[in-house]
C-alpha cells in the first residue's frame, strides 16, 4: 500500500478543489481515518506530516490512545456515539464530530463536568433526512445549537454531516446546503462556526468546493478496510 502516493493524490486533490473555489489549502485539515486500521499503517502517514485522526469507535480509539498521544495527534470522535461510551472518550479526544441528538450533549456536558473539562464539538446535522443516520435535522438545528450553547462543558465548534450516497457532483447540492447552514448559524449567540466537516473518500473534491473546512478520509489513504 503506497500511502505517500495516496496522501500526495488526496493533497492534489484538495488544492484543485481550492484551486476551483477560490479558497486556500491550508484552510483545509485532513482528518485520517483510521477505523480499523492498526498501528504499523497508521504510523507512515503520521511520517508524511498528518496529526488529526479520526476514530469511529469508543473501544478501539481506546486501544489506540497511547499511539495517537505519543504522536501528537489531535484525535476526533467521528462516528455514532453511545451514551454509556461516553466516559471512554470524554477528556481524551480534542473533537467530538458527531454529537446528533441532544441527550448525548447532556451525557457529554454532565461527564464533562465531572473533569472541569470544556469538550468541544461539532453537531452533526441529517443532511439527507435519512432515518436510519444521526443527525439534526435542518428545521431543529437553531433551537439544538441554543440549547447546548447553554451546556457550560460543552463548546460547539461547528458542524458535521454524513450526506446520503450518491455521485460527487450529485453530493455537491448536499455540501451547499450545509454550507448555507453553517454561514447561516455562525450568528448565533454561544457557538464558534469554525468547521465545517464533511466530504470523505469518494466526494471530498466536491465537499471542498463547497466550503468544508475538514475531509474526513480513510479508504483513499489507507485502502480497503480490513474489518474486525
Amino acid at each position: 500500500m503506497d500511502i505517500s502516493g495516496n496522501y500526495d493524490r488526496i493533497r492534489e486533490g484538495i488544492a484543485s478543489a481550492c484551486a476551483a473555489s477560490g479558497r486556500r489549502e491550508q484552510d483545509v485539515t485532513l482528518v485520517a481515518v483510521t477505523k480499523f486500521v492498526p498501528e504499523e499503517r497508521i504510523a507512515p502517514a503520521l511520517e508524511l506530516g498528518i496529526r488529526n485522526v479520526g476514530e469511529n469507535r469508543a473501544q478501539e480509539l481506546t486501544q489506540k490512545l497511547e499511539f495517537f498521544k505519543t504522536h501528537n495527534c489531535d484525535i476526533h470522535f467521528i462516528g455514532q456515539l453511545q451514551t454509556n461510551k461516553v466516559k471512554y472518550i470524554i477528556g481524551q479526544v480534542d473533537l467530538v464530530q458527531s454529537v446528533d441528538r441532544y441527550q448525548l450533549a447532556q451525557e457529554l456536558e454532565r461527564q464533562a463536568g465531572k473533569l472541569s473539562i470544556v469538550q468541544d464539538i461539532l453537531v452533526q446535522v441529517n443532511i439527507g433526512r435519512e432515518p436510519q443516520k444521526g443527525g439534526v435535522v435542518e428545521e431543529e438545528l437553531s433551537a439544538f445549537l441554543e440549547a447546548v450553547s447553554d451546556m457550560p462543558h460543552l463548546k460547539v465548534k461547528g458542524l458535521m454531516c454524513v450526506p446520503p450516497e450518491a455521485a460527487e457532483e450529485e453530493a455537491r447540492r448536499y455540501f451547499a446546503r450545509m454550507r448555507r447552514l453553517w454561514e447561516a448559524c455562525s450568528s448565533l449567540p454561544g457557538v464558534e462556526m469554525r468547521h465545517l466537516s464533511m466530504g470523505m473518500s469518494g466526494d471530498y473534491r466536491a465537499a471542498v468546493r463547497e466550503g468544508a473546512t475538514m475531509v474526513r478520509i480513510g479508504s483513499a489513504l489507507f485502502g480497503p478496510r480490513v474489518t474486525v
